[in-house]
């Protein structure tokens, strides 16, 4: 493993949902055919809150508003440095989705449902740890 810790930040977008069930945004990046939650490596400089709504508005085409921190992940990445990735609930205020090389398709999932889709255990178990969702 490298010495090299990645610095990253991303977004649980939520939304309100049917039957007062909350909704969260999830992403397939076809480079890895995984289902995941926006985010990426922060740019030199840049805070993790404003990393976090640039990424999340790359990959979803949201602009978002910072509610709450909800926490963080730690992981090995393919090329075998830590990354770190601290996420904050959102609130999206406008945008839409548009599909990119990076990201072709995001989904509105309740929670529930985004638990069974997620590639990765890591997502999961960054959303059952957020208290009221």
């Amino acid at each position: 493993m490298s010495t090299t810790v990645v610095q990253a930040a991303g977004g649980v977008v939520c939304r309100p949902g049917p039957a007062d069930l909350t909704e969260i945004a999830i992403i397939h990046r076809p480079g890895y055919d995984d289902w995941t939650l926006p985010k990426g490596k922060l740019d030199p400089g840049e805070s993790a809150e404003v990393g976090a709504l640039r990424e999340v508005e790359e990959e979803t085409g949201l602009k978002c508003t910072l509610v709450r921190e909800a926490g963080a992940t730690r992981y090995v990445d393919r090329r075998g440095r830590e990354k770190i990735v601290r996420y904050w609930i959102m609130w999206p205020v406008s945008g839409s989705f548009r599909p990119t090389v990076e990201v072709d398709q995001m989904r509105w999932l309740t929670v529930e449902e985004a638990l069974e889709v997620f590639s990765y255990e890591r997502d999961r178990d960054l959303l059952k740890s957020i208290p009221g969702l």
